[in-house]
């Protein structure tokens, strides 16, 4: 995979250079490898650093309503300072080692509606810098996020769409400062209950923890918005009929909504037959109007500044990124 093009904020006669990733495809906690190719121009530039960043599209919250925006979340920097001589051809590797927290935008080759994700190549010279277009990269699930996804299928839900949120989930460690939401709308049998459920992983190298959010509809304590969380290790959950799972979760909520407790707030913890290790397997829900806590990032946006906030970049907004891909993807099964 090659992307090519000339370093616009240099002018005339600048430097080009190809973008070529080794791993197109990639999962979380793996690492994405590849070339960037420079080809001088008609001087010689001194090239200051060159640096990768992973760069996804992020929804942040202002008011009562959302913007988009770019977030790099993770840089590496694939050279120091030299020389680019005039006409000069020169490889420059990189590697980057993908956070285990990396959302994902593909499914068996099938883009999720509403991600953009890519890596964008920075390139300074002279105290100029040039960052460059967001070349894609297609991040597919681990084997463990898979199969919970999979058991939607096999539920009968169909897949709505994908996104990033700004802030962090109640209870969970994150080491990103958003979390991805994959939402599907549910099945005829659970569509009186619940109207669109969302699936959240937050992964790492031991396992993962799994937050359901399902707009409650009806039931014995009313309407509201509940969250169901799971926690297993990435083998516990190749071995865990998830379908099983999700479908007593959503029909359980018929039933109970796990009272009123602080704040709106309420909790019951349920042992799973999944083990004693670390991620010990247990579920619990929940039933709570907003378990969001964003930083504050709205005022930011809106002002159209570039700022690091909570560790996160927060760029322009997205006007041409992927836009084919947005227009030929649409909701439904992958």
């Amino acid at each position: 995979m090659v992307f090519k093009r000339m370093l616009g904020a240099f002018g005339v006669g600048a430097p080009s250079v190809d973008t070529v990733l080794s791993t197109p495809r990639i999962q979380p906690g793996g690492l994405l490898t590849g070339e960037v190719r420079l080809k001088g121009g008609d001087f010689d530039a001194d090239i200051e650093h060159i640096a990768l960043g992973l760069v996804a599209r992020i929804e942040i919250e202002h008011g009562e309503g959302e913007q988009s925006g770019l977030g790099e979340f993770f840089r590496v920097q694939a050279s120091g300072p030299f020389t680019l001589r005039a006409g000069e051809e020169r490889v420059v590797d990189f590697r980057i080692p993908m956070p285990w927290e990396t959302p994902i935008s593909e499914i068996a080759g099938r883009h999720l509606a509403g991600m953009v994700l890519g890596v964008r190549t920075e390139l300074a010279i002279a105290k100029s810098v040039d960052k460059g277009d967001l070349d894609p990269v297609a991040v597919e699930p681990l084997p463990s996020q898979l199969r919970v996804l999979q058991a939607f299928q096999q539920l009968g839900f169909h897949f709505k769409s994908a996104d990033l949120e700004a802030g962090r989930i109640y209870g969970v460690h994150q080491e990103l400062p958003f979390y991805q939401e994959i939402e599907f709308y549910p099945p005829a049998h659970h569509a009186g209950v619940v109207g669109e459920v969302e699936v959240t992983f937050v992964a790492d190298p031991a396992g993962l923890e799994i937050v359901l959010e399902a707009d409650k509809r009806a039931g014995r304590y009313g309407s509201g918005d509940v969250i169901g969380r799971f926690q297993v290790s990435h083998d516990q959950a190749l071995r865990t009929d998830w379908a099983g799972e999700i479908d007593r979760w959503l029909t359980g909520l018929a039933h109970y909504g796990g009272g009123h407790g602080h704040h709106g707030y309420a909790e019951t913890e349920h042992q799973g037959p999944y083990g004693h290790s670390p991620y010990h397997g247990h579920h619990e829900y929940h039933e709570y109007q907003e378990h969001r806590s964003g930083p504050g990032w709205g005022a930011v946006a809106a002002a159209g500044v570039a700022g690091v906030v909570g560790g996160l970049v927060v760029g322009e907004v997205i006007e041409e990124i992927f836009e084919d891909d947005e227009e030929e993807d649409g909701g439904g099964d992958w």
